[in-house]
């Protein structure tokens, strides 16, 4: 069980009782919910939709591609909504919105409302996932507690695919997808709108602290122009230094072809395996074993984080990319010798996520973090946004999902290659 969001808040005085009654597990079920049902679910739908209206996979996955662009557009006011205090209703809004979209889209049976439905869910990604959730628990703890509280609830969120890919299925084996779109909307706006609705306000002492500290900062730099003098005649290292930096290059590079690889797998893997010759409930038992597995690699990292250096584990990681797209592409298509080798993939893309917002200040500077990784994010989440529509692109060329492993196996040895070039400039630097 969770530990209860209660105790003592970051200024010192006893948590609130709307805080005593909200816990990190009541979040982590919203997460499961929203994660399941406004991501994980899409695959799933698509081809019970294509095989029901005779929709091209092209067509159908532009949906995905759309709506993951315009949710990484949406990113940057929903965080400034958030951050004035808007985090309960934005999230409430987000999953009561969502909800009505599946609803009505359980009526639809035209490709243009495919599209609208589907488009608008991925724009409500930004305020129902990770980075809404992430910033809510900022504006409301200390720093040492949110990073608590936000690695405890990436570990309840990993298991989404989990729960929610075997229920999608029974759900379309023993009705169909109109009934499973009336379900899913139906968590969103009774599980994980109600969650999202006792979620926390952001403390005003918190925000007042905050002021107070960035007052007294500004005075101790007034205090220090000789100090300031001095740090004005070195080099910045700030976000234009950085792109003039090959090693910034070489991670972006690195992470976008890791990004587009793992995100066209994922959304493809279902109808890659029953192309492939599975069954269905050997593809969704696959499916499943990924959440777990994502959590288990977080948590080794966190047992073993001083034992190996970043340049390693991130070599590593990347390393097990073309290995499991030459196993699938390659091995014999048999459930249980796919098992380790989807272990592997769902402990790596789970890893990749930490090595990502370590590697800047480890590999490249921990000044300008933010500008710096904000400019690193918009080329890898248009990358990965485009990544399912590139994929189907490929499949329809090469004839089948050979061709597509084949390919991702070329981006996941560049991956590898490009952490390989990172690790050599910093230690050619040294």
């Amino acid at each position: 069980m969770a530990r209860l969001l209660v105790g003592r808040s970051s200024v010192g005085q006893p948590a609130d009782s709307q805080l005593a009654e909200f816990s990190i597990t009541a979040l982590g079920i919203a997460q499961i919910c929203s994660w399941g049902t406004l991501y994980y679910s899409f695959p799933q739908l698509a081809e019970a939709m294509m095989l029901e209206f005779s929709w091209g996979k092209s067509q159908t996955y532009g949906a995905l591609t759309l709506g993951l662009l315009l949710s990484a557009f949406a990113g940057l006011p929903v965080g400034a909504a958030i951050d004035k205090g808007h985090g309960r209703l934005v999230m409430t809004l987000g999953s009561v919105i969502a909800g009505l979209l599946f609803i009505v889209g359980s009526q639809l049976s035209s490709l243009i409302g495919f599209y609208i439905i589907f488009a608008s869910i991925g724009f409500l990604h930004s305020a129902t996932l990770y980075e809404a959730a992430f910033a809510v628990i900022t504006n409301r703890f200390n720093a040492e507690n949110s990073k608590r509280h936000i690695t405890n609830l990436t570990l309840w969120g990993g298991f989404a695919s989990t729960v929610f890919i075997p229920l999608n299925e029974w759900v379309l084996q023993t009705l169909n997808w109109r009934h499973l779109m009336l379900l899913i909307g139906l968590i969103n706006i009774f599980v994980c709108a109600l969650i999202y609705y006792r979620l926390p306000k952001p403390m005003p002492e918190l925000i007042e602290q905050h002021r107070c500290e960035k007052q007294k900062k500004l005075k101790e730099l007034d205090q220090k122009t000789q100090e300031q003098k001095e740090q004005q005649n070195k080099p910045q290292r700030n976000l234009v230094w950085a792109l003039a930096q090959p090693i910034f290059w070489a991670l972006l590079i690195c992470f976008a072809f890791f990004a587009a690889a793992t995100t066209a797998f994922k959304f493809h893997l279902y109808p890659l395996l029953l192309e492939k010759g599975l069954a269905a409930t050997e593809v969704v038992g696959l499916l499943a074993i990924l959440g777990p597995a994502q959590v288990t690699g977080r948590i080794l990292l966190r047992m073993f984080a001083e034992k190996i250096s970043i340049m390693h584990l991130g070599i590593l990681t990347a390393s097990v990319l073309p290995i499991v797209f030459a196993a699938i592409a390659f091995l014999p298509i048999q459930f249980w010798l796919l098992v380790p080798f989807a272990i592997l993939f769902g402990a790596a893309t789970g890893t990749m996520t930490i090595i990502k917002g370590i590697a800047i200040p480890e590999l490249l500077t921990r000044e300008a973090y933010g500008v710096i990784n904000g400019a690193m994010n918009i080329p890898i989440k248009t990358i990965k946004a485009l990544s399912p529509s590139i994929a189907v692109f490929i499949w329809l060329v090469a004839g089948g999902y050979q061709g597509l492993l084949e390919v991702l196996i070329v981006f996941g040895i560049f991956a590898v290659v490009c952490f390989v070039l990172a690790v050599f400039v910093v230690k050619r630097s040294n």
